[in-house]
């Protein structure tokens, strides 16, 4: 009854392995590092997968690598956004995209990237406050460095995605005027 001769036969174990696979927050996602956060969320996975599916630790585990990928998400979305803003409508999607094979274009822009993304944490929201700073942001940022747009994106971070004291809350609808 069974044939190995059929070449959809593994198709859905297929889609479910590239699931597990996938670091970020699509499936046949390939611009996923393997940077400490990618080995967090990859431990993450490795563990949940290796509960029973009816236990609460597995539900917890679960539901903390959803919002994992859901608060990457939205951290990408916030780049696009301003990208987009700036003018890099066709570019945003390549500019963020960012793999193993990715280089840091100029050694010398490593500096000012770091200070550029450490400045971004800082004094902007554009990172949820729980983010630990991204390598792959880094690599964005080199590049915005290459194209001289670096200061411009942190300007209409800080007006788009303003720091809020502590305690102080804001609705995504009430953001700053562009």
């Amino acid at each position: 009854l069974c044939s190995n001769n059929n070449p959809y036969a593994s198709f859905g174990a297929t889609l479910a392995r590239d699931e597990e696979q996938n670091l970020w927050s699509t499936p046949h996602d390939v611009t996923h590092t393997e940077a400490d956060d990618d080995r967090v969320l990859y431990n993450m996975i490795v563990v949940r997968n290796q509960l029973d599916k009816d236990s609460e630790e597995w539900q917890k585990l679960n539901y903390d690598i959803y919002t994992l990928r859901q608060t990457r998400k939205e951290v990408r979305s916030r780049w696009k956004h301003i990208l987009e803003d700036l003018g890099f409508q066709k570019e945003a999607d390549s500019l963020l995209s960012v793999t193993k094979l990715s280089i840091i274009s100029d050694s010398q822009n490593m500096g000012k990237a770091r200070d550029i993304l450490l400045k971004l944490s800082e004094e902007t929201n554009i990172f949820p406050t729980s983010w630990e700073l991204s390598e792959r942001y880094l690599f964005v940022v080199d590049r915005l460095i290459a194209l001289d747009a670096a200061d411009e994106f942190f300007k209409m971070a800080s007006v788009v995605y303003p720091k809020r004291a502590s305690g102080e809350r804001v609705d995504d609808g009430q953001k700053a005027p562009q």
